[in-house]
């Protein structure tokens, strides 16, 4: 897995996620997060699961703990991109009722 921080603009940093989100690779993206916690200033992050074929509950853990930690310094965060098994996932831990969600409009061709 691969993270990369996209800067839109002075108000929205885009984090997008590349590969499986598993355990391993959730142990990988809590370092970047704690990073981003402490040295980052965006008021709304954006999660971009374009690239993201597979999630596991580790890497839902790592999203919902990112989410609280934004949550509680007054910053919010929201989720693109989301489709596949990932998507199902999520909807079925209803994770859109706290973190809005947004699906891939069109397919990726590989």
């Amino acid at each position: 897995m691969e993270l990369r921080k996209i800067e839109s603009n002075e108000q929205l940093l885009t984090l997008a996620v590349f590969g499986d989100f598993n355990a391993q690779s959730s142990k990988e993206a809590q370092l970047c997060i704690d990073d981003l916690l402490s040295d980052d200033t965006h008021p709304q992050i954006e999660i971009d699961l374009e690239h993201v074929d597979f999630m596991d509950t580790s890497g839902i853990g790592a999203i919902v703990y990112f989410y609280k930690r934004l949550i509680e310094s007054n910053r919010n965060m929201s989720i693109k991109n989301v489709h596949g098994q990932p998507l199902k996932m999520m909807e079925l831990l209803r994770i859109g009722q706290a973190i809005p969600l947004s699906t891939q409009q069109a397919k990726r061709t590989h």
